[in-house]
């Protein structure tokens, strides 16, 4: 029997309550706005991890009103897995839902080997799109970001491809990620000039690593762009994961890459403690407070997760909830993270 092309190709239905669970916010002074909680790929969807899960993960995601989901062409392991087990995915479950989602992906770290396959040439860029584009089987994505800065390629090639891969089609918007206030006020102003806008600036940011407070936001702002913090519960540190040791299937445990042992000291462990105390007075988890912290600055337009488990993702979505804080829980977090 022939199949109807009308007849979605996957089981999965998207309930139809999702928008009506998660609050949008516009990314800078573009039309666009993204859910207050996007959803990252970074980890748990390699071809080291179960695919059955990651997908459970991505449809509650949806489910949970989640549009965004971001990616980029190192993510795994190994490099290109986790793009190419999310066009999987998205061919088998988001086909149907496809001008619903904002899917990202980015360029700037090693990628293969030779002196193209990293940093921010034109002709890494461009060749590393199209390699992205073919292992999700898109013929766009809605955001392209550099993935870092570069320190030995002229600014004017970088800006200059991202406005290329605008004008071919491959990309909706672009974005940069981890710039400097500075170095973030140049790119806006070349891609301004280009006429191709600076939507969107992915910088690490939370509770435990605020870099982003030395001008940056102010940078943002002025400008109108907006912004995806990502790390928002600092690899794990900013949960109740780590109050009573190590487990043994934690991240630092099993892959000391992205968390070292050394970085959870008795002095951040007393932190986390203390913070944890607010988050229960609060009614919220650690991990949920730690995202609203971050939500509570209007020019923060989103707040990027990763998780492992559907759980976490239901626990995470919740800090969307309560993103108000009063002056005297502001000042009581203000003294244990800064002491």
């Amino acid at each position: 029997m022939r199949i109807n092309d009308h007849q979605p190709l996957t089981s999965y239905v998207a309930k139809e309550d999702r928008y009506e669970q998660m609050p949008f916010r516009r990314c800078g002074k573009s039309g666009i706005k993204l859910p207050m909680i996007s959803l990252g790929l970074w980890h748990n969807f390699g071809h080291d991890a179960d695919f059955k899960n990651a997908r459970t993960i991505l449809r509650q995601a949806f489910d949970f009103g989640i549009t965004h989901f971001d990616l980029a062409n190192n993510y795994g392991p190994p490099y290109g897995s986790a793009e190419e087990n999310f066009g999987r995915i998205m061919h088998k479950d988001f086909r149907p839902y496809r001008d619903e989602l904002i899917i990202s992906t980015k360029a700037g770290w090693d990628m293969w080997p030779g002196p193209y396959g990293n940093l921010g040439s034109r002709k890494y860029l461009i060749a590393s799109l199209d390699q992205s584009l073919k292992r999700m089987g898109l013929d766009y994505v809605d955001i392209f970001y550099h993935h870092r800065p570069d320190p030995e390629t002229p600014m004017e090639e970088t800006m200059g491809a991202l406005d290329h891969i605008v004008r071919q089609g491959k990309a909706l918007y672009v974005g940069i990620s981890q710039y400097n206030a500075e170095d973030t006020a140049k790119a806006y102003e070349m891609l301004k000039s280009l006429g191709t806008p600076l939507l969107i600036h992915q910088p690490r940011y939370s509770m435990l690593d605020r870099w982003v407070e030395n001008g940056l936001l102010d940078v943002l702002g002025d400008k109108g762009v907006g912004s995806i913090a990502f790390s928002p519960l600092e690899q794990g540190i900013l949960t109740n994961r780590y109050l009573s040791g190590i487990p043994a299937d934690s991240r630092v445990a099993k892959d000391g890459r992205y968390l070292k042992q050394d970085q959870i000291s008795q002095k951040v462990i007393d932190k986390v403690t203390a913070l944890n105390e607010i988050a229960k007075k609060r009614g919220q988890t650690m991990a949920q407070m730690a995202i609203s912290w971050l939500l509570k600055d209007p020019r923060i337009t989103t707040v990027l997760v990763g998780v492992s488990r559907a759980e976490q993702l239901a626990d995470n979505v919740k800090a969307v909830q309560n993103t108000s804080f009063s002056a005297g829980e502001l000042a009581e977090i203000k003294a244990i993270i800064e002491a």
